[in-house]
Order: structure tokens, then C-alpha cells, then sequence
């Protein structure tokens, strides 16, 4: 039996399931390119009195009602 993992988003729009290009980070649901938002992020480390925070950033994928709750503050 095989298993297909579909975009939670287009699924509640009714329409076919897009094939998921990524897994939400705060909420763990799939997402295709059209719903999908990348943002960047900070990696910060533990350092003592050095610096802590990374040169260039990380990415990470979030799907529309997470990234509309993160701008939301």
C-alpha cells in the first residue's frame, strides 16, 4: 500500500492535494510551493563571551496560517 502525502492546504480548498515541496516547522503539516512560505532564521549557539550567532542565516518552511501568526505581532 503506498502512502502519498498531499498539501493540507489544498486539500481544505478542495482540490486535488499538490504533491508537498516541505513539513511546516511549527506545526508539522505539508505544504506545496503555492503555500508555502521560506523564511530566514537565525542559528544561535551557546559561546560564552564569544559571539553567538551565525553568519549567514538558516531557512525554514512555514505554511500560511504560521507565518500569518508570526507577522501577526
Amino acid at each position: 500500500m503506498e502512502l502519498l502525502l498531499k498539501c493540507y492546504d489544498c486539500c481544505l480548498a478542495d482540490r486535488n492535494g499538490k504533491v508537498p515541496v516541505g513539513i511546516c516547522c511549527r506545526c508539522g503539516l505539508a505544504v506545496c510551493a503555492e503555500h508555502a512560505h521560506v523564511a530566514q532564521s537565525t542559528i544561535h549557539r551557546m559561546a560564552g563571551m564569544g559571539k553567538s550567532t551565525s553568519d549567514l542565516p538558516a531557512r525554514r518552511v512555514l505554511c500560511q496560517t504560521c507565518h500569518g501568526a508570526e507577522r501577526s505581532f
